[in-house]
């Protein structure tokens, strides 16, 4: 845990002003996701960064604080990334049963296409507690909200939808390490049903299952 907090609110230290030197911005990013994916944040160095991007270690200082910066970075990237991700997967219309279904599996898929970057969200808890925190808070908020307008359509009941949300999410990171990130192979058909059986109906037992 650092001392200085950089939560997943703030902006990145300097902005770059050119096309230029957001491509090298860029480079590092993509560098610094490669190094704390593969190696860890702890042992990564700002050198790997840097020799990963192809440009000088002083460089990296034009662009970011330090590696808590580039790690705050990263979360905040991987959250976007995330969210327009799953923008262009559900397509518009669909009941939020179809949309929980069609979303589930994108994000699986999403988590093993990109595999460093969901390591590095993962290990931000162990750097800086706020970054993590932020990155799920952010997600949840706008998923009660989408919860909320299909309630208000009746395509769901009503009920505690933040504890739902979380529920929800945690479905779907578990499913994600799984699948995604260990298996590296997504959900079939048929696991993918399950899920939606488990969303739709619980565990408790229905009069079709009693004996």
């Amino acid at each position: 845990m650092t001392h200085t907090s950089v939560t997943g609110n703030e902006k990145s230290s300097l902005k770059p002003t050119t096309a230029r030197g957001e491509a090298t911005r860029q480079k590092l990013l993509s560098a610094a996701e490669e190094a704390f994916g593969n190696t860890g944040f702890f042992r990564a160095s700002i050198s790997d960064i840097t020799r990963g991007a192809g440009v000088a270690q002083g460089t990296f200082y034009l662009y970011f604080k330090n590696k808590e910066d580039v790690l705050a970075e990263l979360v905040r990237h991987m959250g976007r990334e995330l969210r327009r991700m799953l923008a262009h997967s559900i397509p518009p219309g669909l009941s939020r049963l179809d949309a929980e279904r069609e979303g589930m599996a994108a994000f699986i898929r999403f988590v093993a296409e990109r595999r460093n970057l969901y390591r590095v969200v993962q290990e931000s808890l162990f750097v800086d507690e706020q970054i993590y925190k932020d990155y799920y808070m952010d997600f949840a908020r706008g998923y009660i909200s989408a919860l909320e307008k299909s309630v208000e359509k009746y395509e769901i009941r009503d009920g505690d939808l933040d504890v739902w949300v979380w529920v929800l999410m945690g479905t779907a990171h578990f499913l994600g390490l799984r699948y995604g990130l260990w298996q590296n192979e997504g959900l079939n058909d048929a696991e993918l049903d399950a899920v939606m059986d488990f969303i739709r109906n619980g565990i408790a037992i229905r009069s079709s299952d009693t004996p």
